[in-house]
């Protein structure tokens, strides 16, 4: 374990972490500890569905051991209301959407981002924001609208993106938010009937910027023990082992398992810019539904700013995918594979649901590594 919490980062053998080895060791004390016990753990980072996936965890742990994987794509759990609107967006004369990759090919009710493009509307791909200012830039006379998604991790850099175009003052950039925030998913899946889970595995990323208190609900209101980690094999394997000791012995907590990446108090900084552009609103998530306090808005002060405000557009009734079952697979009520579409109708090259478009989706992940 000290590999994992060893306090000088700038000492730590980065090998160790997938030392093959300790990794055997950790297995055996994880299947040693849950023994012929029922657990259920829940990754809620789609790096780490992808870490999982890749290391082949779910086959190695302990028959009684579920790994279950929740909402920690950003770009699946976005509501088909926020893509449709996006789509309704890229129709109009003059605008450009730009936009990240995997957001491209995520249906809407009746179209995509891809097939708009496809049909002769701008839509463009950025590898960050600054790219979208920079088109805002270079073509004054069209209207560059970024669609913003993501957590706590990414919206910081949205946050000064936008400072930066308010200081260049540049008229015809704009930002359609559909950022959201981590622990009100949490609260949701753990005070959800349907959905046993009996630890939850905390993201590393989201977490450097938030710090270990606002998971501490996990504890205190539902008596369920967290584990803040990184995304190597024993990163991973060792907040197992965490967790599962906390739930056998019935002292729930919130461990930080990622020192080398992650403080006590996360990045106050970076929650600084964030508050001072963006405020808190009840956001839809999809699978959740409509969850309080769990999204952003563009504050006033930045409301030329905000394309929902700048274009008044007819969004479509929302429609989901027929047959898609994405919301249950984030809830973490059923494994991707036991969807009908799994690996048929629904694949990476002809995805139904957005949990089988992105790089970091539940589908994506399970197709990729177990069919």
């Amino acid at each position: 374990m000290s590999a994992v919490s060893g306090p000088q980062a700038a000492a730590i053998d980065f090998s160790a972490f997938r030392d093959p080895g300790l990794a055997r060791d950790l297995i055996a004390r994880i299947r040693g500890a849950v023994g012929n016990r029922s657990i259920n753990l829940m990754e809620v980072c789609g790096t780490h569905t992808m870490s999982i996936g890749r290391f082949g965890f779910r086959s190695v742990m302990p028959a009684g051991l579920r790994l279950l994987s929740g909402p920690g794509c950003p770009v699946c759990v976005t509501a088909n209301r926020d893509i449709d609107r996006a789509i309704a967006i890229a129709r109009i004369e003059g605008v450009t959407i730009a936009t990240f990759g995997d957001m491209m090919r995520v249906p809407g009710s009746t179209s995509s981002l891809a097939a708009e493009k496809a049909a002769g509307r701008d839509v463009r791909i950025v590898y960050s924001p600054l790219d979208a200012l920079r088109i805002a830039e270079d073509e004054p006379g069209r209207q560059v609208v970024f669609v913003s998604v993501g957590f706590e991790t990414t919206t910081p850099a949205i946050a000064a993106c936008l400072l930066d175009a308010a200081e260049r003052n540049l008229a015809n950039f704009s930002m359609l938010c559909a950022n959201k925030l981590t622990p009100p998913a949490l609260r949701a899946i753990a005070d959800d009937p349907q959905t046993r889970i009996d630890g939850f595995i905390l993201p590393g990323h989201v977490s450097t910027i938030t710090g270990l208190a606002p998971y501490r609900f996990l504890v205190d209101e539902f008596g369920l023990p967290g584990a803040v980690t990184g995304f190597e094999p024993v990163d991973i394997l060792a907040s197992i082992e965490l967790l599962v000791r906390m739930i056998i012995d019935g002292t729930p907590d919130i461990v930080n398992a990622y020192r080398r990446g992650v403080n006590a108090d996360g990045n106050p900084t970076a929650r600084a810019l964030t508050e001072q552009v963006f405020e808190t609103v009840g956001a839809t998530w999809r699978g959740l539904g409509e969850l309080c306090a769990s999204g952003l808005r563009i504050r006033e002060e930045y409301a030329c700013y905000d394309a929902q405000r700048r274009f008044d557009v007819h969004v479509e009734p929302t429609q989901e995918p027929r047959g898609c079952r994405c919301g249950d697979v984030l809830r973490g009520r059923i494994a991707p594979d036991t969807c009908p579409l799994f690996g048929h109708a629904c694949t990476p090259e002809h995805p139904v649901g957005p949990c089988m478009v992105s790089s970091e989706g539940s589908c994506a992940a399970y197709h990729r590594y177990r069919v």
